[in-house]
């Protein structure tokens, strides 16, 4: 089909409902899909649509009660496009407008094969640039009249709105392309790590690729850095694929080796796995708090009274409460509820499952050195950190480690942040922050999102320079006020109509999208909306392959030029007022 074919017209629509548009007698209903994406040009303006439904029309309902022979072609033919008629609803998503508006149907003549083959040529960047500038992108706050004509988005249109990777005036990734055509839809990184982002989908359709995709991008352009907790060792050194025959995929460290360092909590499973050059990492017990106790009440069975009591032992004994706990004895323990009016029940069934930590192998009474501290080093050197549960990938030590190293990373970047908007020196200014973390509905549940760092993070925002990435099969099980600060959903098939609902928790106009998201197929196929985007898109993702480890290390770091690295100081004193 020819992108210069017009497609159909508009019969009718609103701007709440969209638009209904009759497809010409030679286009085939069949060729019609959801999720596909339509430009509609009006007399002033572009309307760049995705389509949302298809149906079938008559022009007489006696066609319907005598309906032709299906070997009759001939009748068939001769009823198509007049008698019986495709129809497509059509839900506008942006307007362009050009600068200098002359008859835009003329104008889509203009673009010749000749020059679509130029837009691919590296040479051509800055040209292209400037003649995608000359369109204004703008909410769609009206529709076209009767009878526009409809067409196929081109790779300009699609240019136009989701630019292209290697635009030297953004950080621009390519995620994946259109599921009807070879051309990038990319995402703009620095929008999409100044706020907190989600990767969801149900078990199996490829969340973890996902997630590996759009860290490689925000390190390959310097976007952030980043500190992923590494549940099951799939973001560190390489990861099993799934299906019939067993096969890996590099990870972060293979890929960025001088930028990507890894920490693990298990060292023996570290080394059998032959991860290279991993860095062992403890916490000790005088760096557990009530709070982080307070997230994993359910996996140690804690009682309200129980937690009540460790507030007055923390009171009393300070951040060697646990130590002092477990060595109490009985009668230590009496003595203590005695003089302090705690309760003994409660603190004997506290030191009864505490002991349950020992189980934890990176938990030590004390540790030689602090390795939190040596983390936020290398964070703010600039270097990505990767930390892997190997063994200890259980709820229990997942959700107690995560929360404890975040705790105090953030309490670290609140200070620097208050530093810098005080000194309003950009050399003071913190490495924008993303922490990736999964299961993230353990976390962000609501009855304990606003008892853990990650609601608090998820919050603010940018605030202090820190956002998150969370990894998620279940989106219902997450507190509504975080999810409506997520900036960028990326969603693979979700099946539970809850979990579609909290998707679009936020969302104005999401009653077309639940329709294109049912309908996603069950590998390497995304909806993507948010911040990033200009608009809601479904994507057939980037392969995670040979093709992908040459193309996203084709420029070394050290040719990053030094006036980009000025642009990106100019563009953070703008964001922040100076």
């Amino acid at each position: 089909m020819s992108s210069l074919q017009p497609l159909g017209i508009v019969v009718q629509g609103s701007l709440s409902d969209g638009l209904e548009v009759r497809l010409n007698g030679e286009i085939s209903v069949e060729d019609m899909r959801v999720g596909k994406f339509l430009v509609v040009y009006g007399r002033h303006t572009h309307f760049f649509c995705i389509l949302t439904n298809v149906t079938l029309g008559t022009a007489s309902p006696r066609i319907l009660m005598n309906p032709p022979d299906p070997e009759n072609t001939f009748l068939t033919e001769i009823l198509a496009g007049t008698g019986t008629f495709g129809t497509i609803a059509l839900t506008p998503m942006l307007m362009f407008v050009p600068a200098n508006p002359f008859d835009l149907i003329a104008q889509r003549s203009i673009q010749t094969s000749d020059r679509v083959k130029k837009t691919k040529r590296k040479k051509n960047v800055t040209s292209e640039s400037e003649e995608i500038s000359d369109f204004q992108l703008l909410p769609v706050k009206t529709i076209p009249s009767h009878f526009a004509q409809v067409f196929d988005a081109t790779e300009r249109d699609f240019r136009i709105v989701f630019g292209w990777e290697n635009d030297p005036q953004k950080r621009n990734f390519a995620i994946g392309q259109p599921i009807d055509m070879p051309v990038p839809i990319c995402l703009d990184l620095d929008r999409f790590v100044e706020r907190s982002n989600g990767v969801f989908g149900k078990s199996g359709t490829g969340k973890s690729f996902l997630t590996r995709l759009l860290l490689s991008g925000i390190i390959r352009k310097q976007a952030a850095v980043t500190l992923i907790f590494d549940m099951h060792s799939e973001y560190g050194w390489e990861a099993a694929t799934e299906g019939k025959r067993f096969s890996t995929v590099k990870g972060l460290r293979q890929l960025f080796p001088a930028q990507v360092q890894i920490y693990t909590l298990d060292p023996d499973s570290t080394k059998r796995r032959g991860v290279r050059d991993a860095q062992e990492l403890y916490i000790s017990y005088d760096q557990i708090d009530v709070e982080d106790l307070m997230l994993i009440r359910e996996e140690l069975n804690l009682s309200e009274a129980s937690l009540e009591n460790a507030i007055i032992l923390r009171n009393e004994f300070g951040k060697n409460w646990i130590s002092r706990l477990l060595a109490m004895t009985n009668a230590e323990i009496q003595e203590f509820c005695e003089q302090k009016m705690g309760s003994k029940s409660s603190i004997m069934a506290l030191q009864r499952k505490l002991n349950r930590l020992d189980d934890l192998k990176y938990l030590r009474p004390a540790c030689p050195e602090n390795y939190i501290k040596r983390i936020l080093d290398s964070i703010a050197a600039g270097k990505h950190i990767v930390i892997e549960f190997g063994s200890q990938s259980n709820l229990l030590s997942y959700m107690l480690a995560t929360n404890i190293i975040t705790r105090r990373i953030h309490h670290s970047y609140v200070q620097q942040a208050e530093r810098f908007l005080q000194t309003k020196n950009i050399s003071d200014r913190p490495q924008q922050l993303t922490i990736v973390i999964e299961e993230a509905h353990r976390f962000l549940a609501p009855n304990t999102a606003r008892q853990t760092i990650f609601g608090t993070i998820a919050r603010e925002m940018r605030k202090y320079f820190v956002t998150l990435l969370i990894v998620d099969q279940r989106p219902s099980g997450i507190d509504n006020e975080v999810m409506s600060q997520i900036g960028t959903r990326i969603t693979a098939l979700l099946n539970d109509e809850k979990d579609i609902e909290a998707i679009f928790t936020g969302v104005a106009g999401s009653g077309n999208l639940r329709t294109i998201l049912s309908k996603l197929d069950s590998k390497q196929q995304a909806l993507v909306l948010g911040h990033a985007v200009p608009m809601p898109v479904v994507v057939q993702t980037r392969p995670y392959d040979e093709t992908f480890y040459r193309e996203i290390g084709e420029v070394p770091w050290e040719e990053i030029s030094t006036p980009e690295v000025l642009r990106v100081a100019e563009t953070a004193k703008a964001d922040l007022g100076f």
